[in-house]
């Protein structure tokens, strides 16, 4: 369906105490108003207006470029005078060519398409729909009070101006409302300000449309959750939790094991494959795709990155921008860094670094020991200590070790490097030339022990005097 979005996200957030705009402040990795967008763009829309105000300057760069040339455009409430004044300024920036305008909240980052295709398929282009939850405690929120014989939506009824029978009522207003776009044009353009906060309301617009014999009618959300508003810290952890709640239910669903489905955190997309096991305390960002049988241990992060077929991660290891081959095993304490890439069956452990290098099948860097800008051949075995020294102050230099090599503890790897197939590289060595294949190479200052030396003592200080 052709329409105009109107998302509202000019408020300043005080109880967020915080210089950041409420609604760039993130959930589950992404901000609020993204999440808002996101909605909005699987609903098709053709025309997006953001309404920006309180450092609108970041709230604008956030949203720049995003989809068609011209389909979203910012608009600035400045200064903010409320909700109706918010869809004023939004009025001109409207195609009025699109028959239906869907009205959002930027700080409301759950509502789901689904939800909105059912309230747009409620006004049909042709009446004012409100999107309503019903509450177990309606306590603060705008009453739907509807006509007794047509059902129909006769008012909205804010809690401090309702009656005791009013408040026994628990079907509120959501904030959220579609309508055709020439009748809310004209209704926000004749708002009035006549109220005790001197500010224009557009839940005024109801009365406008029950005046007119538009019927207002509604459409309900899925529940409490994706209707929520985030004003403070505390409700953004508390919608934070509810949504890694629902990521983890759908992972088990789709049959990954979670040890602690409340301690998983879900900041991107998560594709698993059959039986993943994912230990607790785990968080995932971007784009990560898990194999089958993939375990990641405790404590872990990965970051756009890929784990193959049955390969272990193993706890309080982080990845970012990797690729791990099938049967590997990672960990602990290991580090994979962009451009990290190993094959099947490939072992990195314990404090081990890996950056920009590629790991061959069966390689082996098990211990304390940092790859950057590598080519590591198959069944290399990289020992404890050793590093590529790949980096001389101004460029980075690859280092190539072919496969079979064994490359001794402590060794410095100087690049530009290439270690033949089959070379041993004799612990503690240095290396700045090329190293043959097939043989050993040693470069170490000769041991010289000094007769008669003595260690050093420490001269004692005299007492002060006194």
């Amino acid at each position: 369906m052709a329409l105009n979005v109107v998302i509202m996200a000019a408020g300043k957030g005080t109880r967020m105490k915080s210089a950041r705009p409420k609604v760039l402040h993130r959930l589950a990795g992404t901000s609020l108003l993204q999440h808002v967008l996101d909605a909005a763009a699987g609903l098709g829309a053709a025309r997006t207006v953001v309404v920006t105000g309180h450092g609108a300057e970041a709230v604008e760069a956030s949203v720049a470029g995003q989809g068609p040339a011209g389909s979203l455009v910012c608009v600035r409430q400045m200064p903010q005078l409320g909700t109706g004044h918010a869809v004023q300024q939004a009025v001109p920036a409207l195609d009025p060519a699109l028959p239906a305008t869907l009205v959002l909240n930027g700080d409301v980052p759950l509502i789901r398409p689904d939800t909105l295709r059912a309230l747009l398929a409620a006004s049909a282009g042709t009446k004012l729909a409100l999107l309503t939850v019903t509450l177990a405690d309606a306590t603060g929120y705008g009453r739907i009070v509807r006509d007794a014989a047509t059902g129909l939506v006769r008012a909205i009824v804010e809690h401090k101006d309702a009656s005791a029978a009013e408040r026994g009522i628990r079907e509120v207003y959501t904030g959220i409302m579609a309508a055709p776009t020439a009748l809310l044009s004209r209704w926000v353009l004749a708002l009035a300000n006549d109220n005790a906060q001197r500010e224009y309301y557009l839940t005024d617009v109801v009365a406008m449309a029950v005046a007119e014999g538009v019927p207002v009618v509604t459409a309900a959300a899925g529940g409490e959750t994706e209707v929520l508003g985030v004003n403070s810290p505390l409700q953004l952890a508390d919608l934070e939790r509810r949504l890694q709640r629902q990521r983890a239910e759908a992972l088990m669903e789709a049959g990954v094991r979670l040890a602690d489905p409340a301690r998983i955190d879900v900041r991107g997309t998560l594709a698993c494959g059959p039986d993943v096991e994912i230990d607790v305390g785990c968080v995932f960002e971007g784009e990560v795709t898990l194999g089958e049988g993939v375990r990641i241990g405790a404590n872990c992060v990965l970051r756009d990155t890929r784990v193959d077929d049955g390969a272990v991660i193993h706890p309080f290891s982080h990845l970012e921008g990797a690729r791990v081959g099938p049967g590997a095993l990672v960990g602990p304490f290991a580090r994979l860094r962009p451009g990290a890439e190993l094959g099947p069956e490939v072992h990195v452990g314990n404090f081990v670094e890996v950056k920009n290098s590629t790991l061959a099948r069966g390689a082996k860097a098990n211990h304390l020991a940092y790859l950057g800008d590598a080519t590591v051949g198959e069944r290399v075995n990289y020992g404890a200590g050793s590093i590529t020294a790949n980096y001389d102050g101004a460029n980075k230099h690859r280092t190539v070790i072919g496969a079979d090599a064994h490359v001794g503890s402590n060794c410095v790897l100087v690049a530009p490097l290439t270690i033949g197939a089959g070379a041993t590289i004799g612990g503690g060595s240095t290396v700045a030339k090329d190293a043959p294949a097939g043989q050993l190479t040693v470069a170490r200052a000769k041991a010289v022990t000094v007769p008669g030396w003595k260690r050093p003592q420490k001269v004692q200080k005299a007492p002060k005097a006194g």
